[in-house]
């Protein structure tokens, strides 16, 4: 687990005024050298004081390749735990990818001057695990955000909206990249996962100028409520390569302005008619529903009617069965209601789970039967033991009742006790 969320270098001021005293240090040590010769060690002095001065703003930072004339700043595969605090201010297009920083903190990349001009902003693969609340904060002009490619175990729900969302001013950022972002199993926290990307993207209305989302290759389960809620903007969102099962809770009603949806290689089995409703009523949007095990039985008739008659869905005729296995490869265009039967088949998978459950109840019921004939004395001992016991209580009770039942013996009992 890295670190905890704190508040990164405030801008370099600490360089940049270390930086203005040096320089006036020089001035004053070069104007009182001006009257006298300058003896050899005074001139070493000068030079080695003008080497050791830390780099001015406008100039590219050690590890990194930088262009002015493309505006491009480039530190890849640096093996940098920390964003560098001397970043040129013309930098439009930053490339941090394939380095080591672990937690991007709070102002993060905060400057002064400010980096007023940066509008691609590439993290991938860079080994981040969190980017806290702020951690992009002072970029105004950011356009393009990939932090694809990192095992994130903590993104704050106030990474790209500010620890204020209800106050702060909405999010410049046009597209952002989360691609195959999901941590490993043992560095998951006790909080879902998709839970946890969806408060990042439903934070106040930050992201409402969102255009392009890429959710790919997260192993996402289901789709959270309200997800999509506050991305009213939103035109491609890319959901491929994950492990939906179903989109009953998610909402597309208000993706107005969507046109394409990447649905391919996930674990949909039937879409359902609300789902098929919202996808009609977009009037831009076209889908893709490829490399989906469809279970074609009854429930699929809605679905394969909604095919047949709509030009949304886009490479519909390569959509085929996966299950039953009688309907397999069968395209789901040329399918109609006689073949969508209500008792599908198992797949053989969960039907050799089936047979392993029941070689294993029959493997516990033999050993059960094994120890009740190998203990068969003593529990027949048992037995006696308890017949006896409940026959000397029953004799009990039947003479208390005798007794109570003859008048004659309840006198008698009454005098012997007087």
């Amino acid at each position: 687990m890295p670190g905890g969320c704190s508040r990164g270098p405030a801008a370099g001021d600490g360089r940049l005024r270390l930086a203005r005293l040096a320089l006036v240090l020089l001035g004053w040590v070069s104007s009182s050298l001006t009257s006298s010769a300058p003896s050899t060690s005074s001139a070493s002095f000068l030079a080695s004081a003008v080497s050791a001065q830390p780099p001015l703003p406008g100039q590219c930072p050690q590890p990194c390749e930088c262009s002015e004339a493309a505006r491009t700043v480039k530190c890849v595969n640096r093996n940098l735990t920390e964003v560098p605090a001397d970043l040129p201010p013309y930098v439009r297009n930053l490339f941090l990818t394939g380095n080591q920083l672990a937690v991007l903190p709070a102002g993060a990349f905060a400057r002064r001057p400010p980096l007023a001009e940066l509008a691609a902003l590439n993290l991938s693969g860079s080994s981040l695990e969190a980017v806290c609340a702020d951690a992009f904060e002072h970029l105004p002009s950011l356009r393009q955000l990939d932090l694809s490619h990192n095992p994130l175990v903590n993104l704050s729900a106030f990474a790209f909206s500010g620890s204020n969302a209800s106050f702060s001013a909405p999010s410049p950022l046009v597209e952002l990249m989360l691609n195959h972002i999901v941590p490993p199993d043992d560095e998951r926290q006790n909080r879902s996962f998709e839970g946890m990307v969806a408060a990042a993207l439903r934070a106040g209305q930050a992201l409402r100028g969102l255009r392009r989302l890429e959710l790919a290759s997260n192993h996402f389960l289901y789709l959270p409520r309200d997800v999509l809620a506050q991305l009213p903007g939103l035109r491609h969102l890319d959901l491929r390569n994950n492990s939906l099962v179903s989109l009953t809770y998610v909402s597309f009603r208000n993706l107005t302005h969507l046109e394409s949806l990447h649905l391919e290689d996930n674990a949909l089995k039937v879409l359902h008619n609300g789902t098929l409703a919202e996808l009609q009523s977009l009037p831009h949007v076209r889908v893709f529903l490829d490399n989906n095990p469809w279970v074609c039985d009854c429930q699929m008739a809605d679905m394969v009617a909604w095919l047949k008659e709509t030009e949304v869905v886009q490479g519909k005729a390569r959509l085929t069965c996966a299950f039953p296995e009688k309907m397999r490869n069968r395209a789901l265009l040329e399918l109609n209601s006689s073949h969508l039967e209500c008792d599908p088949i198992l797949p053989p998978s969960l039907q050799t789970s089936y047979v392993f459950l029941g070689i294993v109840l029959a493997l516990i019921g033999a050993i059960f039967l094994l120890v009740l004939y190998l203990n068969r004395k003593g529990i027949k001992k048992w037995m006696h033991n308890i017949r006896d016991a409940c026959r000397d209580h029953m004799e009990g009770y039947h003479y208390r009742y005798e007794i109570n039942a003859d008048p004659r013996l309840t006198n008698l009992s009454s005098n012997s006790d007087v």
